[in-house]
């Protein structure tokens, strides 16, 4: 059997199992028995690697690792409100709801050229 170097879900490199496309439909049970053993298994068509049968813990541990994109976003959103709460911020927003067209459009005007 041949064997491919690949990173698990630790980024640690390991040596998987590589099975052919082939054996892989005519085998599965044995092919799945051997990615739950070993965590994960290649298999090649035309000696070139073309997909990963992973076990349900190497998926599981994988997905686990990955950055939750809600709280980043939540992170940024929480700074934005915290920076829009400062006294600052809270004057220029009073100034912003009392000028007059002619004041904000000098001021559009004004930021237009700045770039």
């Amino acid at each position: 059997m041949t064997t491919l170097t690949l990173k698990n879900h630790l980024g640690h490199i390991v040596e998987v199992p590589a099975v052919a496309a082939t054996e892989a439909k005519n085998a599965f049970g044995a092919v799945l028995d051997m990615a739950i053993a070993r965590g994960m298994v290649a298999i090649t068509k035309r000696d070139q690697p073309r997909a990963v049968l992973i076990s349900f813990e190497e998926y599981n541990a994988l997905v686990a690792a990955l950055p939750d994109p809600i709280a980043a976003l939540r992170g940024e959103f929480d700074a934005l409100v915290a920076e829009m709460q400062t006294p600052k911020a809270k004057k220029a927003a009073r100034g912003l709801f009392r000028a007059t067209p002619a004041a904000l459009g000098r001021a559009a005007v004004t930021a237009a050229k700045r770039g």
